[in-house]
């Protein structure tokens, strides 16, 4: 071969053995995306087979998508109820604290004002309300968090999406030899030799190997997503209801406190509102020096119209200060407010009849003796 030849021949080499190195590159990069990219179940319309084998391989994979949905939907929860548990937890330091702030400055200020008294009321009330959010959280970790944890990282679900995953590899080697027994046929008919018959015959053989293969492992491939699908749903379902449950009872106790605490804070309001002032007893000057004089109050529980004046008209309701003398003296007018409530006594009470009738005699004695002097 001369140089020039040996030169040309070197360069096509080169090149031939450049492309394929750059196919194969290719090939292998395709291989990878698709193993990182793919759902674990390769979807094909290709019918490897027959109708019955391309029946088995979209239920395959139609449950091996309903599973990895329903495992994707399970993650969702369990992140929804650890934020909420989260949160809760932070409530609770929050409240705590703020509980203990209320019922030390309720207890430091107890005789000042009605702040201090809603404060303690408050601070109390916020104690039921932590144990509220405590018991909440324990409830969203036993009902919702644990089984639903425990079914993503279940045995079962792993091991029915491995069986469905070897049913589609094995599909993926039935069409591998189904092409090769094509290939094999062909080569049979340009040039039938005792080998090549021979070759054909074991391709076939291995392809009915295959199908017999295929259709057990679909057959149990197909009932394990098939549970695994249901357990799936009516788990999910459950924890879905027992969260929900378990956060209506939750705000339901909750308003319930919250309202209990409110109408006490307003009483509290309206009592001390309500409530009349304290009359300090004042020092009276008397002949013998200084003296003090009993005070009290009184509520009128029967009206009374003014006849002069000096007397003083009264309602169901009024409060009046009394003052309460040594020497105690009855007014001509306060005199005949008396007798009219004898009056109003003895018709109502007639078994005293006899004792209230010898009081309104001296009564009326004692009238007539002041209107002569």
């Amino acid at each position: 071969m001369i140089p020039q030849q040996r030169e040309t021949f070197r360069v096509k080499h080169y090149h031939h053995h450049s492309f394929n190195l750059a196919l194969l590159m290719v090939l292998m990069h395709e291989a990878v995306i698709k193993q990182f990219s793919g759902t674990g179940y390769e979807s094909s319309d290709v019918m490897v087979i027959d109708e019955v084998e391309m029946h088995r391989h979209q239920q395959l994979e139609k449950l091996y998508k309903l599973t990895r949905s329903g495992k994707e939907f399970q993650k969702d929860v369990v992140k929804a109820a650890e934020a909420f548990t989260a949160i809760g937890y932070r409530h609770i330091e929050a409240g705590t604290k703020l509980s203990e702030d209320c019922c030390r400055y309720g207890l430091e200020n107890i005789n000042e004002n009605i702040l201090a008294k809603a404060a303690a009321i408050y601070g109390d009330a916020l104690k039921h309300v932590e144990q509220e959010q405590d018991d909440l959280n324990r409830q969203l970790s036993s009902q919702v968090l644990e089984p639903l944890r425990a079914m993503i990282t279940g045995t079962p679900l792993e091991d029915a999406r491995h069986l469905a995953q070897r049913y589609s590899r094995m599909r993926q080697e039935a069409e591998t030899q189904a092409a090769e027994i094509s290939r094999r046929q062909a080569r049979v008919r340009e040039s039938p030799f005792p080998e090549n018959v021979s070759k054909l015959h074991a391709a076939e053989a291995r392809m009915q190997e295959i199908r017999a293969n295929m259709a057990v492992l679909g057959k149990e491939a197909a009932a394990a997503l098939a549970a695994v699908e249901a357990q799936q749903y009516r788990l999910t379902f459950q924890r879905l209801v027992a969260m929900v449950e378990g956060e209506k009872n939750y705000h339901l106790r909750i308003a319930a406190i919250l309202s209990e605490v409110e109408a006490e804070m307003v009483s509290e309001k309206q009592q001390k509102e309500s409530a009349p002032p304290m009359i300090l007893p004042p020092v009276i000057p008397s002949g013998n020096g200084l003296e003090k004089s009993t005070y009290f109050l009184a509520e009128a529980t029967n009206p009374f119209m003014a006849e002069t004046e000096k007397e003083l008209s009264l309602a169901v309701g009024d409060y009046i200060v009394v003052r309460k003398g040594h020497k105690p003296y009855l007014s001509c007018s306060s005199l005949t407010c008396m007798l009219h409530l004898i009056s109003e006594i003895l018709k109502t009470f007639s078994h005293s009849r006899e004792i209230l009738i010898q009081a309104q005699t001296f009564l009326s004695s004692s009238i007539q003796n002041q209107m002569s002097s």
